[in-house]
């Protein structure tokens, strides 16, 4: 199970997903897990996470990513910074 990262995706690509419509989610510095039971994809608004799949390598986003996770994966966030982004299920 990968996670995919997008690095400043062009704004034409985020409006074609409609990302700006998204739900925002915010949450505080903290560590915890966490397990995808669908596909997500988000956009990094503001802030810095690192995600550690559980068989896998950690993978570092902040501000300006588009990040999909995969469902079926267990994973650790550690957020270095606050974190604020548009999130999609499915």
């Amino acid at each position: 199970m990968k996670i995919e990262v997008e690095h400043r995706p062009e704004r034409d690509r985020l409006d074609a997903l409609g990302v700006f419509d998204w739900p925002v989610w915010e949450k505080e510095a903290s560590r915890f897990p966490w397990h995808y039971d669908e596909t997500e994809t988000c956009y990094i608004i503001e802030g810095q996470v690192t995600v550690t799949p559980e068989d896998g390598e950690p993978v570092t986003v902040g501000e300006g990513d588009l990040v999909t996770f995969p469902a079926g994966m267990g994973c650790t966030w550690e957020i270095h910074r606050d974190i604020r982004k548009h999130y999609r299920f499915g």
